[in-house]
C-alpha cells in the first residue's frame, strides 16, 4: 500500500520523441508509484548545458556511426530539478508526505562494480535522469525517483533560485576537490558560467594563494570578481598565458580547471599550467580538441584529471548556500513557464547574457 497525496492522472511535461521532435504536452501520463519509489511534484528544473546539446541532436545523445544511442525516447528532459513528495511506496521508509527533496543526476544500478566500491557516479549503466524513459526527467509536473535515487533534502526555507543551484554547484564542488587545492596553490578557473562561477566561490573556500578566473564575456568576469576571485582576465582582449607566467615568476600556475568545453580553452591551460601541475578537465565538448601530449608528458609531467557529476556533494552545498559561504547571488537570471520551454532553452544558451535559466511550476 502506496502512501499517497493528491497526484492527477496526466501532467503538463516536455517530452522527446526524437532528435528532431520535442513536444509539450498537456495531458502526459502522471508517473506510476511502485513499491520502492518516491513521486515528487516539481518546483523547478534548471536547462543545463547538456539538455541543449541534447536537442540540437548531438551525437554523444542520440549515436552515429561510431557510438550507441544513450538517449531512450520517448523522454522528459531535465536533471536539475527538485520538488515536494506526493507519494510513495509502501517499502519506503524515513520520509514523509510533503517534504521537499532532490536526487543526484545519476540513478545508480547499485549492482556494478563502481556502485559496489562506492563510486557509484561512475555506475557502468549510466542511467541520469532525464535521458532515459526509465528515468524521466524534471521538465514535467511530476517525477519518480526510484530506490536506487541518491536523495538529500532541501530546507523548506531555501529559495527557489539557491536550490536550482544545488546540482551545478555539486557538480563544481567535485571538479574543484579534484584539484587537491591548498593554500599555496596559484589557480585559474577557465569558464565563469554557472558551474565555473559555483568552482569560483567554492574555491575562495579553499583559501588559494591567488585565484584567477578566465572568460571571454565581461558581465561573467564582474560575477567571478564578486564571487572571490582575486584576479580576472578575459583570453580575447588580453595574452593571459603571458599575464600568468608573469605572476608566477615564469613558471605557471599550479592547478588549471577546464570549464568551457571550448579546444581553445584546453590548448591555454597546457601552456599555462606549471611543470608537475595538476589540470582539471571538467566540461563536455562539441567538437574533438588535438593537443601536444608530449607537454603532458616529456615536457611537464602534469596530472591531468576528469571530473564527472557531483559525488557526495550535495549536503555540503546545501549547508553552505545555507550559511552563505556559497555565493548564488544573480546566478538563476530568469524563470520560464513550462509552456514556454522553446524561449527558456533559447536564454539557457547564454546568447542573452544568462547565467542559469529555469523551468517553474
Amino acid at each position: 500500500m502506496s502512501t499517497r497525496g493528491t497526484k492527477p492522472e496526466t501532467m503538463k511535461a516536455l517530452v522527446a520523441y526524437n532528435k528532431e521532435k520535442y513536444v509539450f504536452e498537456t495531458a502526459y501520463p502522471t508517473p506510476e508509484c511502485g513499491s520502492d519509489d518516491i513521486i515528487i511534484k516539481t518546483e523547478a528544473c534548471g536547462v543545463c548545458a547538456s539538455d541543449l546539446k541534447c536537442s540540437h541532436g548531438a551525437a554523444m545523445y542520440w549515436g552515429d556511426d561510431i557510438q550507441p544511442a544513450w538517449v531512450k525516447p520517448p523522454v522528459i528532459p531535465g536533471h536539475e530539478f527538485f520538488g515536494k513528495i506526493v507519494e510513495m511506496g509502501e517499502n519506503v521508509k524515513g520520509y514523509e508526505l510533503g517534504e521537499r527533496i532532490i536526487a543526484d543526476q545519476i540513478v545508480p544500478c547499485g549492482e556494478c562494480r563502481f556502485c559496489k566500491d562506492g563510486h557509484y557516479w561512475m555506475c557502468q549503466p549510466h542511467n541520469i535522469f532525464g535521458f532515459q524513459k526509465e528515468n524521466n526527467g524534471g521538465m514535467a509536473e511530476y517525477v519518480k525517483f526510484p530506490k536506487t535515487a541518491v536523495i538529500s533534502r532541501v530546507p523548506e526555507e531555501m529559495s527557489i533560485e539557491k536550490a536550482l543551484l544545488i546540482e551545478p554547484y555539486g557538480c563544481s564542488k567535485h571538479a574543484v576537490d579534484r584539484g587537491n587545492i591548498t593554500n599555496e596553490d596559484v589557480v585559474v578557473i577557465s569558464g565563469a558560467g554557472t558551474l565555473g562561477l559555483g568552482m569560483v566561490t567554492y574555491a575562495r573556500m579553499k583559501n588559494p594563494r591567488r585565484l584567477i578566473v578566465l572568460d571571454m564575456v565581461e558581465a561573467r568576469l564582474n560575477k567571478a570578481k564578486e564571487f572571490g576571485a582575486d584576479l580576472v582576465f578575459n583570453p580575447g582582449t588580453v595574452d593571459v598565458v603571458k599575464e600568468i607566467q608573469d605572476l608566477t615568476d615564469g613558471y605557471g600556475c599550479d592547478v588549471y580547471i577546464e570549464a568551457t568545453g571550448h579546444p581553445s580553452s584546453v590548448v591555454q591551460g597546457l601552456s599555462m599550467v606549471r611543470k608537475l601541475g595538476r589540470f582539471v578537465e571538467f566540461s563536455v565538448f562539441g567538437e574533438p580538441t588535438t593537443v601536444d601530449w608530449s607537454i603532458i608528458g616529456d615536457r611537464k609531467e602534469l596530472d591531468i584529471l576528469g571530473s564527472h557529476l557531483s559525488p557526495y556533494a550535495y549536503p555540503f552545498v546545501i549547508e553552505n548556500m545555507e550559511n552563505g559561504n556559497l555565493k548564488t547571488d544573480g546566478v538563476v537570471s530568469r524563470k520560464f513557464a513550462i509552456e514556454e520551454w522553446e524561449k527558456a532553452f533559447e536564454y539557457a544558451s547564454g546568447k542573452y547574457g544568462d547565467f542559469k535559466v529555469a523551468l517553474v511550476f
